[in-house]
């Protein structure tokens, strides 16, 4: 029998639409996977060349828990250099994707019971780990009428004697949302009263955005140590399967997490590090190249969506995704197929018009759905054409 600890948690929803793709394509059926967040470039070849180097050299042995002092270092300077933050190497910890270190922030700050504020539509995977950690998850709605974003007024509202933490994703997974620097100040002076509460502040799509320089909840004195940056190289060098993230927190929180990680994982890969340290040291124009690819892609799939009668669809100002509104198709019916949610509705898209992406249900948003454009532009164009004739189905 199974731990109450894992019935507890929720399968991922991103994994599962893409499981049921890839049974489509294995049948012969031609899919576009709009479901995954995942770049679809490759990793640019100096990095891929510091690997190479790395294993000639032979880092193939234990690194220290928390990742190389050169990588650690890196990750200072690029702190300073990009966000003006100031950290030393103590203060990072490097781990198995951002994702291990959104987790380890969370298992090493919440107790039973502790609640966890995360504004909805939220990453499937948050709520899952404040209840691994056997926290409460709280969650403050932000429709796309607020841009998928939360008001002063509503955190103020969530915050309990109990509230323990908030997690603030921007740019975020799954609306492309982005808070600008004077709507994170509103939210620092909101929790500059609570002292108790931790930020953790995922800036996983930090270079993903098309509004100029990203803004960090970290830069404001206030709350700056209680703030728990979460970061890696997945999103912005093109390095999903390297699996190196980090967090950026007071030493206190980073000892902590070393001593968890420590038992479980110890350090992450040593050549995925010494990878991770060529693209925080090397030239940046590669990150700047995808960046607008994305930018470019994401005014496309933008214009093409709102061409789809139905279909409510914001600006996204970062990452790569669209999380359109699609309530209105709820009840509609195709033939004895009928959509009664979005978990149907992506279905519907999938196995009839061939686009695989995700009901908001997993995300809290249960109107809306998320689509992935990191993806060809052709790709984009074919998909949209496809949802827009699949969709003029129902009735």
């Amino acid at each position: 029998m199974l731990s109450d600890r894992l019935n507890r948690l929720a399968p991922s929803a991103t994994l599962a639409m893409s499981q049921r793709s890839s049974e489509l394509k294995a049948a012969g059926i031609d899919v576009i996977n709009m479901s995954v967040g995942e770049p679809d470039f490759n990793t640019p070849d100096h990095i891929k060349a510091a690997a190479i180097k790395a294993v000639e050299e032979n880092y193939s042995r234990y690194s220290p828990v928390p990742g190389y002092p050169a990588l650690r270092q890196a990750i200072v300077n690029k702190l300073k250099t990009e966000n003006n933050l100031d950290y030393t190497p103590a203060q990072i910890l490097c781990s198995n994707g951002a994702k291990q270190s959104v987790c380890n922030a969370i298992m090493a700050l919440i107790n039973a019971g502790d609640e966890v504020i995360i504004p909805a539509p939220y990453w499937v995977s948050y709520p899952q780990m404040v209840l691994l950690a056997e926290g409460t998850p709280v969650y403050v709605n932000a429709p796309i009428e607020q841009d998928f974003k939360i008001t002063p007024e509503q955190l103020e509202a969530a915050i309990t004697p109990r509230t323990r933490a908030l997690i603030l994703c921007s740019p975020s997974n799954p609306t492309g949302s982005v808070y600008t620097r004077n709507e994170l100040r509103a939210l620092a002076a909101v929790l500059a009263r609570h002292e108790r509460v931790m930020i953790l502040a995922d800036e996983i799509y930090e270079h993903i955005n098309y509004v100029g320089s990203h803004e960090s909840i970290a830069q404001f004195p206030e709350v700056r140590d209680r703030v728990v940056i979460i970061n890696g190289v997945s999103k912005a060098y093109a390095m999903t399967g390297w699996r190196i993230g980090f967090i950026a927190a007071p030493e206190w929180v980073v000892k902590g997490c070393n001593k968890l990680q420590g038992q479980y994982t110890s350090g992450p890969c040593s050549v995925s590090q010494k990878a991770a340290e060529a693209a925080y040291t090397g030239s940046q124009q590669c990150v700047e190249d995808m960046r607008q690819a994305f930018e470019r892609r994401k005014n496309l799939i933008v214009s093409l969506a709102r061409e789809i009668p139905g279909l409510e669809v914001n600006d996204p100002q970062g990452a790569f995704y669209l999380f359109p509104k699609c309530s209105s198709y709820f009840g509609k019916r195709d033939g004895d197929r009928v959509i009664n949610n979005s978990t149907d509705f992506a279905m519907y898209l999938l196995e009839v018009g061939h686009v695989a992406t995700v009901g908001g249900d997993a995300f809290g948003s249960p109107e809306c759905f998320r689509m992935s454009y990191a993806t060809s532009d052709d790709n984009i164009r074919e998909a949209m054409k496809r949802i827009k004739e699949t969709l003029a189905k129902l009735k």
